[in-house]
C-alpha cells in the first residue's frame, strides 16, 4: 500500500505537468512571446519526450526495479521544471518540458511494472485504472488551483515552488517505494528489450489496436492540455478564473471517466466499453464544431463529455495485454505506452500547426476551432472504425479463437 501511495503521488505529478500548460499559456505568450504553434510545440515535446523514454524506461525497470528508475528519472524532471522557470525564450522552455517528460516518463510504468508482477491478470485493469483515476487528481489540480497561484506570485515563483514538490516525490520514492521480489533466474539482456519491441511490432493481434491507440488519447489530452483555454478565451471570451474552473472541471471528469469504466469493462469486456465511449467522445467533437459557438455552457458541458469517456488508456491497455505472454508482460505494456504517449505527442504539434494554418489565413477563432474539433472528431473515427475490427479478448483474458 505505501508503495502505491508514493506511485499515486508521482502520477499526480504527471498528471498535472501534462495539463498545466493550457493555463500558464497567457503568461508564456506574454513574456516569451509565444504563438499558438510554439503552444502546441511546447506540450508536444513533453509528450514525445515522454515517448521515446519509455523504451530505457523498460531496460531500467527490468534491470535495476523501478525505485532506482523512478528516483534517477524524477532528477530530470526536476531539471527541466528549474529550467522552465528561468526560460527567456522558446528553445529554452523547450528543452525544459521535454527533460519534464523524460522525468515523468517512468511514473505510470513503474505503477504497471508492479501490478503486472504482484497482482493476478484480472486484476491489472483495475490496479491500473485505480492508480490513472485517483492520480488523474493532478489534472484538475493544474486548473483553479494552479491559476491562483500564478495569479499571487507570477509564473515563474509558482514554476520554481513545483521543482521543490518534485525533487521532494524523488526522495520519498527512494526512501518509501519497494522493488517486487527479483525474478528467479533471470538474465535479462539489452537485446532482449529491441527483440522485445520487434515482438510487439509484429503481433498481428495489436495490428488493429494499435491506430486507436496512437489516437485515442492523443486528442482528449490535446483538449485539455493545450486548446481548452485559447477556445474558450478567444471563442467565448473567458478570463483567467473562468477558464480555470473549466479546466479544473474537465479534469475532474477525466478522473471520474477512469474509474466508471471499470464496472463497465467487468460487465461487456474491453472491446465493448472502447467503442461505446469512443462514439461518445466523437460525437462530442462534431457536436462542438456545429454548435460550439452558439453556447458557452454547450460547449464546457461537450468537452466534460469528452473528458468523461476519452481516457480509456487503461481499459485498451488491458485489451492488448490479453494477447501477450507473461514474459511479454513488461515490454508490452511498454510499448503501448510509447504508443499512446507518441500518439499524444504527434496530435498536438499536428493541431498546433493546423490551428497556426487557419489562424494565417484570417479564419475567425470560431472557424478555426470548428475545424480542428471536425479534425480530431475525423481522427478518432478513422481509428475506431479499425479497432472494431481487431480481436476481441476471452472473458479469462487471453485471446478469444479465430
Amino acid at each position: 500500500m505505501t508503495s502505491f501511495v508514493v506511485l499515486l503521488l508521482a502520477y499526480i505529478l504527471s498528471q498535472f505537468f501534462r495539463s498545466f500548460l493550457a493555463v500558464v499559456s497567457g503568461d508564456l505568450v506574454r513574456d516569451l512571446g509565444l504563438d499558438q504553434g510554439q503552444l502546441g510545440s511546447l506540450q508536444a515535446a513533453w509528450l514525445i519526450a515522454f515517448a521515446l523514454s519509455q523504451f530505457p524506461v523498460g531496460y531500467a525497470l527490468d534491470r535495476i526495479g523501478p525505485r532506482r528508475t523512478l528516483a534517477g528519472f524524477l532528477l530530470a524532471a526536476v531539471a527541466g521544471t528549474v529550467l522552465f522557470g528561468l526560460s527567456q525564450n522558446y528553445v529554452a522552455a523547450l528543452t525544459a518540458l521535454a527533460l519534464i517528460g523524460v522525468g515523468c516518463a517512468p511514473i505510470l510504468m513503474a505503477g504497471f511494472y508492479l501490478a503486472a508482477r504482484l497482482y493476478s491478470p484480472r486484476h491489472f485493469a483495475t490496479m491500473s485504472s485505480l492508480l490513472i483515476g485517483f492520480g488523474a487528481i493532478g489534472d484538475p489540480l493544474s486548473g483553479a488551483p494552479l491559476a491562483y497561484f500564478l495569479a499571487a506570485y507570477g509564473w515563474r515563483a509558482t514554476v520554481f515552488g513545483l521543482a521543490g514538490i518534485v525533487a521532494l516525490t524523488a526522495l520519498l520514492v527512494v526512501l518509501l517505494l519497494k522493488d517486487p521480489p527479483p525474478l528467479s533466474g533471470s538474465t535479462h539482456r539489452p537485446a532482449s528489450l529491441l527483440g522485445g519491441v520487434w515482438q510487439m511490432v509484429t503481433k498481428r493481434a495489436l495490428w488493429l489496436i494499435l491506430p486507436f491507440t496512437f489516437v485515442s488519447y492523443g486528442v482528449t489530452i490535446s483538449m485539455r492540455g493545450l486548446w481548452i483555454a485559447p477556445y474558450l478565451q478567444t471563442v467565448h471570451g473567458f478570463d483567467l478564473a473562468a477558464t480555470s474552473y473549466a479546466a479544473m472541471a474537465m479534469g475532474g471528469s477525466i478522473a471520474i471517466g477512469a474509474l466508471l469504466v471499470l464496472p463497465l469493462y467487468r460487465r461487456i469486456g474491453a472491446k465493448a466499453t472502447v467503442v461505446a465511449c469512443a462514439l461518445a467522445v466523437v460525437a462530442a467533437f462534431f457536436a462542438l464544431a456545429l454548435w460550439g459557438a452558439d453556447s458557452s455552457r454547450l460547449s464546457v458541458a461537450l468537452l466534460l463529455v469528452i473528458g468523461l469517456f476519452g481516457v480509456t488508456y487503461a481499459v485498451v491497455m488491458a485489451h492488448a495485454r490479453a494477447f501477450m505472454s507473461p514474459q511479454e508482460i513488461g515490454r508490452g505494456v511498454t510499448f503501448m505506452n510509447f504508443v499512446f504517449m507518441g500518439g499524444a505527442g504527434v496530435m498536438q504539434w499536428v493541431s498546433g500547426r493546423l490551428v497556426n494554418a487557419l489562424d494565417r489565413q484570417g479564419h475567425e477563432p470560431q472557424a478555426t476551432f470548428a475545424w480542428l474539433f471536425v479534425f480530431m472528431g475525423m481522427a478518432l473515427a478513422a481509428a475506431l472504425a479499425l479497432y472494431v475490427a481487431s480481436p476481441t479478448e476471452s472473458k479469462a483474458g487471453t485471446p478469444a479463437a479465430a
